[in-house]
């Protein structure tokens, strides 16, 4: 490992969180002596069903059944339905028989494309995916609405029976997809021996670790992370980087950006005209960003403590030794924007007033409605992933993109199944594609305690959150807030995000959502296609609106929403001045950006 810079004040390794005791400590009657056998069986076991927990999803459909059974009333009403939906196939069948172009029975939701192609709508076809869409419409009724199922319990049955129905729908049967057909006839099947020559390739760049086909192309330091800067700042959680002024004056407080340690800090600095960073330089801020150390089986005992104290807290008292400013704009982004709220509101507790504003990038700080990811997040299956992690120490990253990847499991599994071995076709890799597949970890303590602090008991809305063995809240930030959500976003969705409002007593709050996703959505530099925005300042005493009013009444900007941030970040600093040096005396440059950490497999 690279040896570590200067510590700066109050950012030495941090003590065990007394919050957090160890398993000797906790009063816990489930551990006893044979605890350890039970937990390398289960870790075992995870390995094998993605870190899905069998007892929990098995509990949840014996709670359904229990109370379908025990709803006669519910039982009429889905027999009556799955007549009403035969009556319509067949009178659809009738009208197909006198017009072979008469239009379907039931249209598939918005956002599905399955059956987009037009070989969908020519016979046989138009048949079997009208039959698929009206089973599936007939499993939503049976799954939702029943009466004395808790709602989460209910969002997890229709979740995991939608995920059971796509696997099995007739665009991933090569017999039963036209497009598949087709192209298998018109090469000699040649697409299927290509798809299978793809199967091959990436089985085995699984299993030995290596990356996707297509990712050696983009690296990082050559056409990926090449904004200029230096590491100024190094400890055994981060390393911090400078990034060289572009302008002659630059804008008085920095930007200190704290990413996500989910995934690699370059998302936020993908490629030249694709980066954030090179963008808010070009404007003329002064940037650091931190870049996140990958951790391994021997930091399993690191928590959010350790991240707090070492990440933001260190860097700030950097940044501010470094630039003489004595304010600065704190920037996160998922769970570094999460990370960065909780040192924010320490901050404030105490009396610490260097942050000038926070900008908060498809961040959450209340998780009551989570989105789908909520659907993971229980005590059975935080328990089994426990037992994963305690046996290696850390989340794998290839664990966790399972779990995102069965989100959008159309867009993320089945679609890629059917373009690259059924139809034999490559999709093409971009950068973002490649940053994705750069895989980090999660230190058991702190992914225990990210899910049970904050997804499960959600500490930090609710004033419980501690913070050097004390309460802080997200009310006593008074720094202008920005807090920008996506549209399309399911890791945090954006009324999610917009629980800011009902959560702080700032000055202003300004609530901006831009369409797109959670990566693609903030990855929206000027000039891209089809990107639009809305953007709204709320100021302390007014009245609350709601998410639905707030979208119906906010006028559409057309374009990237980085131009109205860095105006909103302008109007919230304190003119201009000369570039700062890079880096200082006592935290002289120690490399090139983007640094080692990032580089680490």
């Amino acid at each position: 490992m690279p040896q570590e810079s200067r510590t700066p004040p109050d950012a030495a390794e941090c003590l065990p969180c007394a919050s957090f005791p160890s398993e000797e400590e906790r009063p816990n009657p489930g551990f006893y002596p044979t605890h350890a056998l039970d937990r390398a069986f289960k870790a075992n076991l995870a390995r094998l069903t993605a870190g899905i927990t069998p007892a929990g999803l098995a509990s949840v459909y014996f709670e359904w059944l229990t109370h379908l059974a025990l709803s006669p009333g519910k039982q009429v009403a889905l027999g009556e339905k799955a007549l009403r939906k035969s009556l319509r196939l067949g009178q659809y069948v009738n009208r197909l028989a006198r017009d072979p172009c008469t239009g379907p029975c039931i249209e598939p939701m918005p956002q599905d494309r399955r059956f987009a192609d037009e070989a969908w709508q020519q016979w046989p076809y138009n048949l079997i995916h009208q039959s698929f869409l009206l089973t599936q419409q007939w499993w939503h009724n049976a799954t939702t609405e029943v009466e004395g199922l808790p709602p989460q319990r209910e969002q997890v049955v229709n979740f995991v029976t939608r995920q059971l129905l796509d696997r099995w729908s007739p665009s991933n049967n090569p017999w039963l997809n036209p497009e598949v057909t087709s192209a298998t006839l018109a090469s000699g099947g040649k697409n299927l021996v290509d798809g299978w020559q793809n199967f091959l390739e990436d089985w085995e760049r699984a299993v030995s670790g290596k990356p996707p086909v297509g990712s050696e192309r983009f690296r990082v330091g050559e056409n990926l992370a090449v904004t200029p800067g230096k590491v100024v700042y190094r400890n055994r959680l981060m390393e911090l980087i400078q990034y060289a002024p572009a302008t002659d004056k630059v804008h008085a407080e920095p930007v200190l950006i704290v990413p996500a340690w989910i995934m690699k800090y370059y998302v936020l600095d993908l490629a030249p005209g694709k980066s954030l960073v090179e963008y808010l330089v070009a404007q003329g801020h002064t940037v650091f960003m931190i870049s996140w150390r990958n951790p391994g089986s021997e930091d399993r005992d690191l928590g959010m403590e350790d991240y707090r104290r070492l990440g933001p807290m260190a860097a700030l008292d950097v940044v501010t030794a470094i630039t003489g400013q004595s304010r600065v704009h704190g920037v996160g982004y998922c769970l570094g924007g999460t990370l960065l709220s909780i040192a924010a509101a320490g901050m404030a507790r105490d009396g610490d007033d260097r942050l000038a504003s926070l900008t908060t990038l498809a961040t959450q700080v209340d998780f009551t409605e989570a989105g789908e990811l909520m659907l993971f997040i229980g005590e059975s299956q935080v328990s089994y992933l426990e037992n994963m992690m305690w046996d290696q120490g850390y989340l794998d990253g290839y664990q966790m993109a399972g779990a995102f990847q069965i989100l959008r499991s159309n867009d993320l599994i089945w679609s890629r199944i059917v373009h690259d071995y059924l139809l034999g076709r490559r999709q093409p890799m971009n950068e973002l594609m490649a940053w994705n597949a750069d895989i980090t970890r999660m230190p058991y303590r702190m992914h225990s305690e990210y899910l049970r602090r904050l997804f499960l008991d959600n500490d930090l809305a609710s004033g419980r959150y501690q913070v050097n063995h004390r309460p802080v809240a997200i009310q006593n930030i008074r720094a202008p807030i920005l807090a920008v959500g996506t549209t399309k976003d399911h890791v945090a969705p954006w009324q999610s995000v917009y629980k800011i409002h009902l959560l702080t007593d700032a000055d202003e709050v300004t609530f901006l959502l831009t369409n797109g996703g959670h990566n693609a959505g903030i990855v929206s530099e000027p000039g891209h296609p089809r990107r639009r925005f809305q953007m709204r300042t709320q100021h302390h005493g007014e009245p609350y609106v709601d998410p639905l009013s707030w979208q119906e009444t906010t006028p559409q900007q057309e374009g990237s929403w980085w131009p109205a941030w860095h105006q909103w970040l302008v109007r919230h600093s304190s003119g201009q001045t000369q570039p700062p040096p890079m880096g200082s005396e006592r935290f002289p440059p120690l490399e090139d950006a983007p640094g080692s950490y990032v580089r680490q497999p």
